[in-house]
């Protein structure tokens, strides 16, 4: 309660500060809107892209130099006083045999946000901004031609022909604010030969459905759509059939509502029926176990009672009715 009393009175002061290229945890900008910032920029001719990753961003980020950050605008020390106690409060895990076990990495390494903490997102924010000014004001976003969209730790660099340069760049800025890159799943990106994928959306050549064009653009990444199916099979597995059929439609539409509001850019509608089908074939064979059919389960429960009288929601018929709206 203390730190969202903290974070309502600071959260507007650094707001004004923060970057546009910043999308996280900000108010009126989402994950969806990174998404566009980033099909705009391949579309305006940047295809050379740095994917970049930061190992463990939350954890590494050095106490000295964001409480320096926070007191650029803020004077209270019995606030940055406050501040630096959630830095370095220790952590209290139980583990699984339900022994409890204390830490004090975060004081003793001198850097980490408090993992969970309601203002760990805004010291986040504020730390990431340290590398987003120092891209412009090292001139590398004009020289180089390079547009970094940043969410949370995720960030990636969309240039025009310096993608090797930028990757040098943001190497060099990483290393000033001890941060660490890691290389293993850092790489650069020459579309349309190459894809990369960015919160969730693979980027690369897509073909339009009317007229059969190629453009860039994003599509929902197969791991997501692969979380999604196994969510889905845990829901209806075969010792979840004592549960009220409509209770389980019910979590049914929330996972699929829930992933299709996110999941709604690019060629959506393939990958909706891919989705769709399986659903449709773990609740029908849910179904058969609940109610002891042992044949003829598509003729028991055919697509339109799983539809019409039990209330499955249809991803086509809803992402039209969304666009037809918008």
């Amino acid at each position: 309660m203390v730190q969202l009393a903290a974070v309502l009175v600071l959260e507007p002061i650094f707001e004004a500060d923060l970057p546009p290229e910043q999308y996280a945890y900000r108010s009126g900008k989402s994950a969806l809107d990174a998404v566009q910032h980033v099909q705009g920029l391949l579309e305006a001719g940047y295809t050379e892209v740095v994917d970049a990753d930061l190992s463990g961003y939350f954890d590494s980020i050095p106490h000295a130099e964001l409480l320096k950050s926070v007191a650029r605008r803020v004077s209270d020390r019995q606030l940055l006083q406050l501040i630096k106690m959630w830095l370095e409060a220790p952590v209290e895990e139980t583990d699984e045999q339900g022994r409890k076990r204390r830490t004090t990495r975060n004081k003793d390494e001198g850097r980490g946000t408090p993992q969970g903490g309601v203002a760990s997102p805004l010291l986040a924010n504020l730390y990431m901004r340290r590398f987003l000014l120092g891209w412009q004001q090292l001139g590398h976003a004009q020289r180089l031609h390079a547009v970094i969209v940043n969410y949370a730790d995720d960030f990636v660099i969309c240039s025009r022909g310096h993608a090797d340069e930028a990757l040098a760049a943001m190497r060099h800025l990483m290393t000033k604010l001890k941060l660490t890159v890691n290389e293993q799943k850092t790489r650069r990106c020459h579309l349309p030969a190459d894809t990369f994928t960015f919160l969730g959306y693979t980027f690369g050549c897509q073909y339009s459905r009317r007229t059969g064009g190629a453009y860039l653009g994003p599509r929902p990444a197969p791991a997501k759509v692969r979380q999604l199916c196994r969510t889905i099979s845990e829901l209806t597995d075969r010792r979840t059939c004592l549960r009220d059929t409509g209770e389980l439609v019910k979590k049914l539409n929330q996972q699929l509502n829930g992933w299709a509001n996110y999941f709604c850019l690019g060629p959506v509608v393939r990958t909706y029926e891919v989705v769709l089908k399986h659903a449709r074939r773990r609740l029908r064979r849910w179904l058969c176990r609940k109610h002891k059919v042992r044949h003829g389960e598509y003729a028991r429960f055919p697509n339109e009672v799983l539809h019409h009288q039990l209330g499955l929601v249809q991803l086509g018929a809803r992402h039209r009715l969304l666009w037809a709206n918008s």
